[in-house]
């Protein structure tokens, strides 16, 4: 049977390729430590846990359930809107819960592009933007992200391009894979620009917690939140990644068009698994506390590390990584995680995989603990 010319554009995922070999250097016994992928290995609250447990024995529990969520869950997104970003939203109109923000990306996608239409994706950026973006048969369009510009998008170069076929820009403050913050005066900036030129643009903002004091929002610069969306998610957040637990918020227009993908879709989301996320979001500001002081300990003994592969890094950036950049410019970022792989036992990831302006960095996880990278540590 001919596959669909859409997988002619795309490429399986990295991490799915690499994992194989990298499971295939444990099942032969070498002891890898693996700090290239941002997986949380620590443990939900025992609350959430308690909450998913509990709301299992319901018999209603086990039906299919609202496309839109059910109202608790929203309105726990709404207070966690309002008390951790200041951003007031609507629970019945302004947000639809997910089943996962990647799974938003794709909806969204498939809500406001049509084919030819073109996408602002950043490089280096999650390589979903990309992927997705050729499986609706729209035009990647990418813009620069560079470390000499603080990893920002220069407006002012992008207001020099033809974008008369662009309807979607994609963001990611707190950044991945570099770790960059932005402020509100950036997000306003990105606001009139995208009005300016009718883009939507959608912030994807999963780290806003993690080793970062000031989380942010770009719905605070758009009170109609009529030119753009955000992602969220608590994978990260609150280390529940396998849960498959996010949001989109936007106007009422904007979120209508998305749930008219999503209800084809899906069918909603396990009830005790939204039972688990009204407690998660409910959640007092010492679990973020506690779990930061977590991750400040693993990213000192990184930093260590990074220092032995003699990378330049911004050891003040935010989220669960370590952005560095090789110090042999000659060596190209795969050749130099492949050589640490089998020379050191150790997995990072390569900064070429989330675009051209990656290539000559790596990136390192927080989410290996403390033993195992003091052990990575050691093989220096």
């Amino acid at each position: 049977m001919k596959t669909a010319k859409r997988l002619e554009h795309i490429e399986e995922y990295y991490f799915s390729k690499k994992l194989k070999e990298v499971n295939s250097l444990i099942l032969d016994g070498k002891p890898i430590i693996n700090l290239g992928i941002g997986s949380p290995d620590l443990m939900p609250p025992k609350s959430v846990i308690d909450q998913l447990i509990n709301s299992s024995t319901i018999a209603t529990a086990h039906k299919y359930q609202s496309y839109r969520g059910i109202d608790p869950l929203r309105k726990a997104i709404k207070d966690f809107y309002l008390n951790n970003y200041g951003v007031k939203v609507d629970s019945n109109e302004e947000i639809l819960p997910l089943i996962g923000s990647k799974e938003g990306i794709m909806h969204i996608s498939l809500a406001f592009l049509d084919l030819g239409d073109e996408v602002l994706i950043p490089n280096p950026g999650y390589p979903t933007y990309s992927s997705v973006t050729k499986i609706v048969g729209a035009k990647p369009i990418y813009y620069d992200l560079k470390e000499e510009n603080s990893w920002l998008p220069d407006i002012e170069k992008l207001n020099k391009l033809d974008l008369s076929k662009v309807k979607i820009m994609w963001v990611n403050y707190p950044n991945m894979p570099t770790g960059a913050n932005c402020d509100d005066s950036f997000f306003r900036e990105l606001i009139s620009f995208s009005k300016a030129k009718d883009i939507l643009i959608v912030n994807d903002n999963p780290y806003s917690f993690i080793l970062n004091d000031k989380p942010l929002s770009i719905l605070k610069g758009d009170k109609k939140f009529e030119n753009c969306l955000e992602l969220n998610s608590l994978s990260k957040s609150h280390n529940m990644a396998g849960w498959r637990l996010g949001m989109v918020i936007g106007s009422k227009k904007n979120i209508d068009s998305i749930l008219k993908v999503k209800s084809n879709m899906d069918s909603g989301m396990f009830y005790p698994v939204q039972k688990g996320a009204i407690e998660a979001l409910s959640l007092e500001k010492k679990w973020y506390n506690d779990l930061n002081l977590i991750y400040s300990k693993r990213k000192k003994i990184v930093i260590e590390i990074c220092r032995k592969l003699k990378l330049n890094f911004n050891e003040n950036n935010s989220g669960m990584f370590i952005w560095g950049k090789l110090n042999d410019s000659l060596k190209s970022s795969e050749k130099f995680v492949d050589e640490l792989l089998y020379d050191k036992n150790i997995f990072i990831t390569p900064g070429s995989i989330f675009g051209s302006n990656g290539e000559g960095y790596v990136r390192l996880s927080l989410c290996v603990d403390e033993k195992k990278l003091n052990e990575a540590l050691k093989r220096f």
